[in-house]
């Protein structure tokens, strides 16, 4: 009820929460995808292994020369596509930066294991955010 709150949501969630839609389809492109993050202290049943998944990691870089190119390239040399990659710097300083990726595949394929196990040898921490099914929108592409 507070007229200087606002947020970007999908139609359900209006109709869910009993919101007023000020503005649809504010999207810039058509083919825009937004990615909505839900956060619990307890955590879900991941799917199974060996089905269409999505995973969700957060990690930090050792503060060395090529640490994000050592850090990602268990992906590259296992086959783990990563679908996206967001960087934030720690602090004011210019040391190590942390990094947001979600990857396809599940952390108990093979490959995804693998690939995890460099990213954590070449990290100073690495945590799952999230094992989440694939989108079927996603499946299409």
């Amino acid at each position: 009820g507070d007229p200087r709150h606002a947020a970007l949501a999908p139609p359900a969630a209006a109709a869910l929460y009993g919101l007023d839609v000020l503005r649809p389809e504010v999207e810039d492109d058509p083919d825009n995808t937004t990615r909505f993050v839900v956060l619990s202290r307890d955590a879900a049943p991941a799917p199974d292994a060996g089905k269409p998944t999505m995973t969700s990691v957060f990690f930090s870089v050792r503060n060395i020369p090529s640490a994000l190119y050592k850090a990602l390239g268990g992906f590259a040399s296992s086959g783990v596509n990563l679908t996206k990659i967001e960087s934030y710097q720690i602090g004011a300083g210019l040391g190590a930066s942390r990094f947001y990726v979600e990857i396809e595949g599940h952390p108990d394929d093979e490959r995804v294991a693998l690939a995890l196990d460099e990213l954590r040898f070449f990290s100073t921490e690495v945590r799952l955010l999230g094992v989440y099914p694939a989108d079927p929108h996603r499946l299409k592409a």
